[in-house]
């Protein structure tokens, strides 16, 4: 039986393309890009070729990029480090309830330091009320994050409506778009992005490598001590492997932006109908009109999800949800919680399937297949 992956979210097979780029770079070229000889040089245009390319795919100037270990670092980067080089201006930081917990902890953590954080509601759709935002706004505020698309339920944020209210004001405007980048066009500069947060993993790249945009008028601070790589906003010596596989893997996916989203919302197509024909009851959480492609959050009423993922795990098929499963107990969706409550029976039954490259017609209607039966036997 073949073992079919529908967790494309939480991260991608990388792209054989991607290895075959990468492949050359680990065996030939060694140097480090801060060095002045030659084999520094070889190593530092990779890096450059890279950064025009990551700056161009999201509209900005190569100046603006700076390479991190991935999604997580760079949204403690953003906000700590926005937040610590501009308290003189104020102590007032805007964020959601849903965002990724890179985001919220490190919300949370500011919050320790003595800013003051307001922790924005989601309506049941899982959006975001730009009313709401600007109704939050101070003169003290200085930091704005909200997630570019929710990484549980796929729903895309009104992100240029909150860029435009903010061009006005003082504030920052940080974007996770970890779950966005590849699927949805992109440009900071006419959606009023400041930071803007990018992880390779979830693009068929390496892992341990993303980039954080920061714009040339953004003030921040580093978070660690060392060198001055990447106009010392983050020291260490640059993964350049890492990095020329990161930036295949961004060419790639911006030549083949439109043919994925149109695969992978006949994918999610597919993969309702055939649920249906098995008479599977279920409920979408979220909205399918303001959702991207490959993402599709489904609540099987009647059944537990720590069961379900055990039973597909059986049955071969990877599929993921918000909750964090614990020996006997199940910790509802945060995400889920905010657009429901918490005592709604969506945040327990509720599974997250992500569509992606590993994916075929067949594969899909295989896997919703295997949904089905176990579903009809957990709800029974």
């Amino acid at each position: 039986m073949e073992y079919i992956y529908l967790d494309h979210a939480a991260t991608a097979p990388m792209d054989q393309r991607v290895i075959e780029a990468m492949t050359p770079v680990m065996t030939e070229v060694f140097g480090n890009p801060s060095s002045v000889h030659s084999f520094g040089r070889k190593a530092r245009l990779y890096l450059d070729e890279a950064r025009r390319t990551m700056a161009g795919s999201i509209q900005a100037n190569e100046k603006e990029i700076v390479f991190t270990s991935g999604g997580t670092e760079a949204d403690n980067l953003a906000m700590i480090g926005t937040a610590m080089a501009n308290k003189e201006k104020g102590n007032h930081i805007i964020t959601t309830v849903q965002e990724h917990h890179a985001a919220l902890h490190t919300a949370e953590f500011l919050e320790e330091q003595g800013f003051d954080v307001t922790y924005l509601p989601v309506d049941e759709t899982g959006r975001v009320s730009v009313d709401e935002l600007n109704d939050a706004l101070t003169d003290e505020t200085i930091l704005v994050s909200v997630m570019y698309v929710n990484n549980e339920t796929g729903m895309i944020q009104p992100i240029e409506t909150i860029g435009n209210l903010l061009k006005n004001h003082q504030a920052y405007f940080h974007t996770d778009a970890v779950q966005a980048f590849g699927l949805l066009d992109i440009d900071v500069k006419e959606s009023g992005i400041d930071l803007l947060t990018v992880s390779s993993h979830k693009i068929n790249g390496p892992k341990g490598i993303g980039f954080l945009y920061v714009s040339k008028d953004v003030k921040i601070e580093a978070l660690q001590f060392g060198g001055e790589q990447e106009r010392k906003r983050r020291p260490g010596t640059e993964n350049v492997a890492a990095i020329a596989g990161f930036q295949k893997a961004v060419e790639l996916v911006m030549a083949e932006k439109e043919e994925r989203k149109q695969t992978y919302m006949n994918y999610k197509e597919q993969f309702m109908e055939k649920l249906s024909e098995n008479g599977i009851e279920y409920y979408v959480n979220g909205n399918l009109e303001q959702a991207v492609a490959a993402i599709l959050n489904l609540s099987f009423p009647g059944t537990n999800v720590e069961s379900l993922l055990t039973n597909f795990d059986l049955d071969r098929m990877a599929a993921s949800s918000g909750s964090a499963c614990t020996a006997g107990s199940v910790e509802p969706s945060h995400v889920l919680s905010a657009m429901y409550d918490d005592n709604n029976e969506r945040t327990t039954n509720s599974i997250r399937f992500s569509f992606g490259s590993s994916n075929t017609p067949e594969n899909v209607s295989e896997a919703a297949e295997r949904v089905a039966k176990i579903v009809k036997r957990a709800a029974n």
